[in-house]
């Protein structure tokens, strides 16, 4: 199918309007459409046999009666068109190819070592995306676009990934992916930081309970974060993925490779932050079974927290404990400003053990400050490491409804 034509059978607001409530219910019968939409009962009908017509949606049998004739159900056409999701992290990266159901049909995962500048890293994306529509014998002119879900900070507007922090390789400073990734590929691509594209993928599989207000924190290498208001995804003036870092928790405290706020969240609640405390506290004596997994504590390394986290080193364990506390104390400030209805915690800290999800959010509530006459709803999501490509291909038709 045709880019060109696919967007042409999209053109008026009442095709946008039904397309758009057939993809979100999964499901829906004509009756709930007629009741959504507020259209005439002869409106609909031909609004439907044009979608029909075009091939952008399909019957799909019928529903129960309520008394009189069984409903007409419909649902949208999964194969009508297909769109690519792409993660740019600083650990791995990953791209994956949807249809517009939305469901995965290839993926491909690069780990993120020193030899993955971003030349040698688009270059393989592009490979990797063409495999997959070669090995389905699809054509790009069958892709809506490619949406990247990526490190901050960044430049939407021209698809330019600015100057992140912490990746192995160097060269990834002001490359312009869109630009490189479209000559490569032939179709269009959108960028935005990857905490947002993850709270999209999130919002769309719990689009069923409405949440009109959700914040998202990814808590990893860095930190991430993103804010829905009214079901949109806010912006500030700049790209403010990573700001949440910066909070200040304690004035007099650390402060990350030499740069940023002394005493900031992400100086206590990191993936580094935590190898450094281990590696101080290793130096000034005191005993774990990190050392029987590394002898040397400068080697020390996330992947040793976390063995020695499942075996309940005492060490290992106080160290996830203070980190989840400290995380606390900076989500309930977020608690007290933006008031969301629902919080998502991501990235490896969240989910490295159950206990850290618990400590922080306990102590996020005790330091809130209208509780319990707010009260809000914790969760790990449901997309895990699928979050960042879902909701960038998820980007891409909503661009694609919207336009």
């Amino acid at each position: 199918m045709n880019r060109e034509t696919a967007s042409a059978r999209l053109v008026s607001r009442k095709h946008k309007e039904i397309y758009e409530w057939i993809r979100r219910q999964g499901t829906v019968s004509k009756i709930d459409l007629l009741e959504k939409s507020g259209m005439t009962g002869s409106t609909l009908t031909r609004t439907l046999e044009e979608l029909t017509a075009a091939g952008l949606i399909r019957e799909a049998g019928l529903g129960e009666s309520t008394g009189g004739r069984r409903p007409i159900l419909y649902q949208i056409e999964p194969d009508f068109a297909y769109v690519f999701g792409l993660d740019i992290s600083r650990l791995a990266s990953k791209l994956s190819l949807f249809d517009l159901q939305m469901t995965p049909l290839e993926n491909h995962t690069w780990v993120m070592s020193e030899n993955r500048t971003p030349d040698v890293l688009l270059a393989e994306i592009a490979e990797a995306a063409q495999g997959m529509l070669s090995r389905r014998r699809l054509d790009a002119s069958q892709v809506l676009g490619l949406g990247i879900g990526a490190v901050g900070p960044l430049d939407r507007s021209t698809g330019t990934i600015l100057d992140p922090h912490y990746f192995q390789a160097a060269g990834w400073h002001h490359v312009g992916v869109k630009r490189e990734l479209e000559n490569w590929l032939g179709f269009p691509v959108l960028l935005d930081n990857g905490a947002n594209a993850a709270l999209v993928g999130e919002s769309w599989t719990d689009r069923g309970r409405d949440y009109r207000h959700l914040l998202y924190v990814h808590v990893g290498v860095g930190l991430r974060s993103a804010m829905m208001s009214s079901g949109k995804l806010v912006y500030g003036a700049v790209d403010m993925e990573g700001s949440i870092g910066q909070m200040i928790i304690q004035t007099d405290g650390p402060r990350l490779w030499n740069e940023g706020n002394y005493g900031s969240l992400e100086a206590y609640a990191s993936i580094h932050a935590l190898e450094l405390q281990a590696k101080a506290r290793l130096k000034q004596g005191r005993d774990s079974m990190l050392l029987r997994l590394e002898p040397e504590p400068e080697n020390l390394q996330f992947s040793h927290l976390l063995q020695a986290l499942r075996d309940n080193d005492p060490l290992t364990v106080e160290l996830f404990t203070q980190a989840a506390t400290y995380f606390g104390i900076g989500l309930a400030n977020l608690l007290n400003i933006l008031h969301p209805e629902k919080v998502i915690l991501g990235g490896s800290l969240i989910g490295s053990h159950p206990g850290f999800f618990h400590t922080a959010t306990r102590v996020a509530i005790q330091r809130t400050y209208y509780y319990p006459q707010y009260q809000v709803v914790f969760s790990q999501g449901s997309l895990s490491e699928e979050a960042v490509v879902t909701g960038a291909a998820l980007m891409v038709i909503d661009d694609w409804t919207a336009g």
